[in-house]
């Protein structure tokens, strides 16, 4: 890894924590994982969905970006009951901005996780 993602864990898979393109920063789904790799399966709802939006933070750092720059996020759930709570957590996280999302309901996540993130940003702003 290079120095602008030496806060993040190593992917697990054959992609990056993210891609530039047209202008945009392309935020690969980021898991419920702290930077050492301690997976937190075992975790809150609270704890699991704090550690992603820290993720989707640190990641837009490593890219150059600010929360400010997110325009489109979408949240993957395995349980839609915990909605609410994360549009508490997603509230106090952003602030006043309020860029474009989706949550999704799924079956179990890998892992056991009970949240996954995805985004997008604006490059560079």
């Amino acid at each position: 890894m290079d120095g602008k993602t030496s806060t993040l864990t190593r992917p697990g898979g054959h992609y990056s924590h993210f891609t530039e393109a047209a202008g945009l920063v392309f935020i690969s789904g980021q898991l419920p994982i702290t930077a050492t790799g301690e997976k937190l399966a075992d975790a809150s709802f609270d704890e699991q969905a704090l550690q992603v939006l820290d993720n989707v933070g640190r990641v837009l750092q490593a890219a150059g970006c600010r929360l400010d720059d997110l325009v489109q996020v979408r949240i993957y759930l395995d349980d839609i009951e915990n909605w609410p709570r994360f549009n508490e957590l997603y509230a106090q996280w952003l602030g006043e901005h309020r860029p474009a999302r989706a949550i999704v309901p799924t079956p179990p996540l890998h892992y056991g996780f009970k949240i996954e993130v995805e985004a997008v940003a604006r490059a560079g702003a």
